[in-house]
């Protein structure tokens, strides 16, 4: 087992990892950026190291200063987290021939997942279900209307480098084809440098629901359930829950089968994430593998009662996964929900600025809160704006919405505008709660933006009552 590790991340990740190894007895190194200087994972951590300016581009992202920081510190493996250096097979490769571990894959697995359209061959290799489309790069606008025709309407226009939402485009006939494709295009070209573009065919009412694989290095591939991630505004995950409402055990095993097939293919090693799109008729197809932690990964965590960071540092110091599938269990329900420093009645614009005030809900068996904020901490214009990471436990779904609707009535945050009457508003809708969920719930549900919730049976009756109370109380006073 590795005595010292260096955390390649800020924010509520590195101090998740950070909490881990400290539990194992392992040493921790963070780096920051000169805006991180003050953050919580670096007096978290047993050491910290200094790695470039704010801009991530010159600190976080800089291969050769976090390889630096590994020699000086004497750290002997490297978790990435998510984001930043965590699926680029250069750092992996760079770390390799500097003798230092990478808490992850290889870089062949890391490589044959990064590219959408090579990882779509290797799955259809493999035996894996995948969505109806033309997987080699689109030539010109003819082409993507030659193409979209014969997928057949309406279809996905995707960058082959992509990630985030970008670069991705539904068209519904040949004059959206063409504009999809030159939109694609021009922004994988400025988001990715890599301006190629597939096509597929786009599903209708479409869940997003994602497997996840552990792997090690002696030939063991498991799954450990699944997480319905459909709560999506703009292509990008607002809640995630484990299981999925929508999932029969029938589905699971057929889905899990197909994940750890395709770890298998790329000799997979470490946890990774399969994700799949779902359709209404329950078939389900390929989308992509990220080759890292997730961030919802603690819904996970939380139905099964293992902890993947523990097991991704096993995993990479060598060890043998020391259970089968037929060890696992699922176990209750679990519900994440993503608070952001940003204001949902201007657009959900980035509230960037300090927490004058800030105090998480208590944590116990029905909540866990994941951060990497403090009162007092800054929220930066140059990293992504989360403050923290809510989840909600219970014996059922019910349970669990209710565990965290009582759990986002307790954050105390001023300075900067939040997300958290969006979070409320989410969690006591209908439909939300019925659980019919799609990946276009958000942008169906409030199509107009959010505009914040009128209150209404006993909250209304209570603040009536506190209202009257107040008057009441003013008039005796005068």
């Amino acid at each position: 087992m590795f005595d010292k590790i260096l955390i390649a991340n800020r924010g509520e990740i590195a101090c998740r990892v950070i909490r881990t190894a400290r539990r194992m007895g392992i040493k921790t190194v963070a780096v920051y950026s000169e805006a991180d200087a003050d953050a919580v994972h670096v007096r978290m951590a047993d050491e910290a190291v200094p790695i470039g300016p704010a801009p991530s581009a010159q600190s976080y992202l800089v291969i050769e200063r976090i390889v630096e920081a590994c020699r000086a510190t004497g750290a002997e493996a490297v978790h990435p987290g998510y984001g930043f250096l965590s699926e680029n097979p250069r750092f992996c490769a760079a770390l390799e021939a500097a003798g230092i571990a990478f808490i992850g894959p290889g870089v062949p697995a890391i490589e044959a997942m990064g590219d959408k359209i090579e990882s779509k061959k290797l799955a259809q290799a493999a035996g894996v279900s995948t969505v109806p489309g033309h997987l080699a790069p689109i030539a010109d606008e003819d082409e993507a209307v030659e193409v979209s025709r014969r997928i057949g309407y309406p279809v996905m226009l995707k960058a082959s480098a992509g990630g985030g939402g970008k670069g991705m485009r539904v068209a519904g006939n040949d004059e959206e084809a063409r504009e999809g494709f030159r939109s694609a295009r021009n922004e994988a070209r400025s988001a990715f440098g890599d301006d190629r573009v597939f096509a597929e065919k786009f599903i209708e009412e479409p869940r997003h629901i994602e497997i996840q694989v552990l792997a090690d290095s002696h030939g063991n591939t498991v799954y450990l359930g699944e997480r319905e991630c459909s709560i999506q505004r703009r292509h990008q995950k607002v809640i995630e829950e484990a299981p999925s409402p929508f999932l029969t055990e029938e589905m699971r095993r057929a889905m899990g089968a197909e994940a750890c097939a395709l770890a298998r293919a790329v000799g997979y090693r470490s946890a990774g994430t399969v994700e799949f799109i779902v359709g209404a008729d329950r078939s389900f197809y390929f989308l992509e593998m990220n080759t890292r932690l997730q961030v919802e990964h603690p819904v996970t965590e939380a139905v099964t009662g293992l902890d993947l960071v523990e097991l991704m540092i096993r995993i990479a110091a060598g060890e043998e996964l020391p259970f089968r599938q037929e060890d696992i269990r699922l176990d209750g329900w679990a519900i994440e929900a993503r608070v952001y420093a940003e204001d949902p009645l201007r657009g959900f614009l980035p509230s960037i600025g300090r927490l004058t005030r800030y105090r998480a809900p208590e944590e116990g068996p029905q909540v866990r809160v994941d951060t990497g904020v403090d009162e007092g901490g800054e929220i930066s214009m140059h990293y992504d704006p989360m403050i923290a990471k809510l989840i909600g436990i219970g014996t059922n779904r019910n349970a669990a919405i209710a565990s965290i609707r009582s759990a986002l009535d307790g954050f105390v945050i001023r300075g900067v505008n939040h997300n958290i009457p969006f979070l409320a508003a989410l969690m006591h809708h209908p439909r939300f709660v019925e659980g019919r969920l799609t990946t276009r719930f958000i942008a169906e549900e409030f199509p107009d933006g959010f505009h914040g919730t009128a209150p209404s049976g006993e909250a209304a009756d209570r603040l009536a009552a506190l209202g009257a109370a107040m008057l009441h109380r003013q008039a005796v006073l005068r």
